[in-house]
């Protein structure tokens, strides 16, 4: 199964929840927005999907007693005015395994929309320069003067040899000079899009199946 969001479809409305977990095994998390996923389809939703930082996969585990699942710490609704892919088609897919990286950029002293081409200008100077990016996406905010954009890469690897590899600041910087921007960054595997089949077992039934997931993925990412 896929996610597709096209380029610039203004009848589109695109919304994203940051979450920080706030527990021990994340995997419980991850599953219940699974479900929540699933409900959503009746409220007029056409796709989800959830992103997991690989970054956060790596942080140290938390205590027993700690009994939130998660905090939101961000909500945005956001609009698709621009993007490419390599393969000629007008939107950008995602499945469940792939790696996306994301870019945010907000500012507070400049229009939007002069954010918006800065960004835009950013974008397409690199996109077909860096190897290994299969998609990428733009997306400006409805209420913040925010900017998001998602790039989808054939590896992890990929991912980091261009993040490595870059003088990201050097390049950037004449286009975003003139603005007063708060800038985040990271890096995401998509665990889950519409469509993926989603084991609906009693929470309480899964906690052995979801640790045993857990040491096994964390052990994966930690050599990749």
């Amino acid at each position: 199964m896929t996610c597709s969001v096209d380029f610039n479809n203004k009848d589109l409305e695109i919304s994203f929840y940051v979450f920080k977990p706030t527990v021990v095994i994340v995997d419980h998390l991850v599953h219940g927005l699974q479900q929540f996923s699933l409900l959503t389809q009746n409220l007029g939703c056409v796709q989800s999907s959830i992103f997991r930082s690989i970054h956060g996969n790596m942080q140290s585990m938390l205590t027993n007693t700690v009994t939130r699942m998660a905090v939101l710490v961000e909500h945005n609704f956001l609009d698709a005015y621009a993007g490419e892919s390599r393969d000629g088609s007008l939107s950008v897919k995602f499945s469940t395994g792939d790696i996306i990286s994301m870019n945010s950029v907000i500012t507070t002293t400049k229009d939007l929309n002069d954010l918006c081409y800065a960004v835009l200008a950013i974008f397409r100077s690199r996109f077909p320069k860096t190897e290994g990016i299969t998609a990428g996406l733009c997306m400006k905010g409805q209420c913040l003067p925010r900017v998001v954009c998602i790039h989808v890469w054939q590896s992890l690897q990929f991912c980091y040899s261009w993040i490595l590899n870059s003088d990201h600041r050097k390049w950037m910087m004449p286009y975003l000079e003139r603005f007063s921007t708060e800038m985040k960054y990271d890096i995401f595997r998509v665990v889950y899009v519409s469509g993926d089949n989603v084991v609906n077992l009693p929470y309480g039934s899964h906690n052995r199946m979801l640790e045993d997931e857990q040491e096994s993925t964390q052990g994966q990412l930690m050599h990749q």
